[in-house]
Parts: structure tokens; C-alpha cells; sequence
């Protein structure tokens, strides 16, 4: 079955403020480190991060990094999906997921 791409900002429109408050967070900064470390980014169901909170709360923390440009959010109606724009964060924001990529190296 196809999912709905919800769709966040184009690359050229993403905002270093606002990228920064969405990686402010411990529970989205870990998202975000194990995509960056994870040199496939392939997609990935929002319930394979071991994350301690609701699953309410996990769908806020993925729509505030979706809508940071971050991550793209794919829909199936009964589920979602995440991958990380690798190519536009690091167009952007060059050497940002390198950064991730250490501190998931340092707390993994």
C-alpha cells in the first residue's frame, strides 16, 4: 500500500532556528542521531525508536521535525513512516548529521 508523503518545508526553506529548537530535545535529538547513523536511510516505522513516551507524545516530537524539514513523515493510514532528508540537511547544514552521527557513536 502507498503512503501520503506529508510533505515539510523545501530545502532551500529550512531555518537553522527552527532546526535547532526541534533538535533541543533529548527524545528528538535521539531520533535524529540514530538516522544519521544509520547510512541506508531507509524508512523506518515511528514505533522502532525506543523512545519513553506516549505514543501521543512521539507523534508531536516526529511532526515538529517533519515541519523542521528534518525528516520526511509517509502516511499508510494505520501507521507512519519516517526517513531522514539526509540531502537537504546536509545541502543546508553541512556537517550537522556528522555531529549527530558522534553523539549517537558517543552514547551508543
Amino acid at each position: 500500500m502507498a503512503g501520503t508523503n506529508l510533505a515539510g518545508p523545501e530545502a532551500d526553506a529550512l531555518e537553522l532556528g527552527v532546526v535547532l529548537r526541534a533538535l533541543a530535545d533529548e527524545h528528538r535529538r535521539a531520533v535524529m542521531t540514530e538516522l544519521a547513523a544509520d547510512r541506508t536511510d531507509s524508512e523506518r516505522g515511528c514505533s522502532s525508536f525506543d523512545l519513553p513516551i506516549s505514543k501521543q507524545t512521539q507523534t508531536h516530537h516526529f511532526r515538529v521535525l517533519r515541519e523542521a524539514g528534518l525528516i520526511d513523515e509517509i502516511d499508510y493510514g494505520n501507521r507512519k513512516g519516517v526517513r531522514l532528508r539526509r540531502k537537504d540537511v546536509e545541502g543546508r547544514f553541512p556537517g550537522l548529521l556528522a555531529l549527530l552521527e558522534a553523539e549517537h557513536r558517543d552514547v551508543g
